[in-house]
Formats: C-alpha cells, structure tokens, sequence
C-alpha cells in the first residue's frame, strides 16, 4: 500500500464569497495572477507564508483554505 498526499483549497470558493477577481487577490499578497490560478487548480503548492497572507485576506485560518490528506492507494 502506499501514500499519495494531496493539498486542496478553497481559494476559489473564498474569492467568490467576497467578490473578488484571481487579479485582486494576486495583487493583496503580492504574486502573479497566474500563481494563484495554478494555486487554486492545485498544479502549484504555495509557500507557507503566501498560504497565511492568502488565508489573512479573507480572515480565515490556514486550515480554512488549505485542506492537507493522505490518500492510501492499493498496489
């Protein structure tokens, strides 16, 4: 048996909430538009600090948009 592990968010749902373009988020924590468009696909895994500037933009906790599993798969 062996472990894959996968981060997932919320980022897009959030944004939604609050009305607010991949652009405006990019710019309030200072990244590309695009790395928060591979962020919230789950192709790019931020650093732990863009995750609480993120998570800092909603006011929500870091767990609140990122989710961190262990999904064991058969052989």
């Amino acid at each position: 048996m062996s472990e894959n592990k996968v981060l997932s968010n919320r980022i897009r749902i959030l944004r939604a909430e609050k009305k607010m373009t991949q652009k405006e988020l990019a710019e309030k924590v200072g990244v590309s538009r695009q790395t928060i468009i591979s962020t919230e696909k789950g192709n790019y895994t931020p650093s732990l600090i863009l995750g609480f500037d993120i998570a800092n933009v909603f006011n929500v906790r870091v767990d609140e948009v990122f989710q961190y599993e262990k999904i064991k798969e058969d052989l």
